[in-house]
This record gives structure tokens, C-alpha cells and sequence, in this order.
């Protein structure tokens, strides 16, 4: 059985998750979402999965 993960879904989930939590951690859970998704984007690791 093989399970495969995307890094992005995680993320934005685990994001949500604060966010609900921690009302205020919303403009620094933002601000790091972007950062990320940006420098996968720029150095081509958008298609990174886990196994």
C-alpha cells in the first residue's frame, strides 16, 4: 500500500488548524505560507511528495 502526501495540502492544513487555535498567529502563518510556497516555487520543488 503506498500513501502519498503532498507537501502543500499539509501545510495549508496544518495552518488552518493554528489559525483556528490561535487567532492571532494569522498574519505569521500567512506570511510563512507565502514564503514557502514561494522558494518551492522558485527553485522547482513544487512537485516535492513524502513516501
Amino acid at each position: 500500500m503506498n500513501i502519498n502526501l503532498s507537501l502543500g495540502p499539509l501545510v495549508s492544513l496544518l495552518a488552518g488548524i493554528l489559525i483556528l487555535v490561535v487567532p492571532r498567529l494569522l498574519n505569521y502563518i500567512v506570511a510563512i505560507y507565502l514564503i514557502v510556497i514561494g522558494l518551492l516555487g522558485l527553485f522547482g520543488a513544487g512537485a516535492l511528495h513524502l513516501r
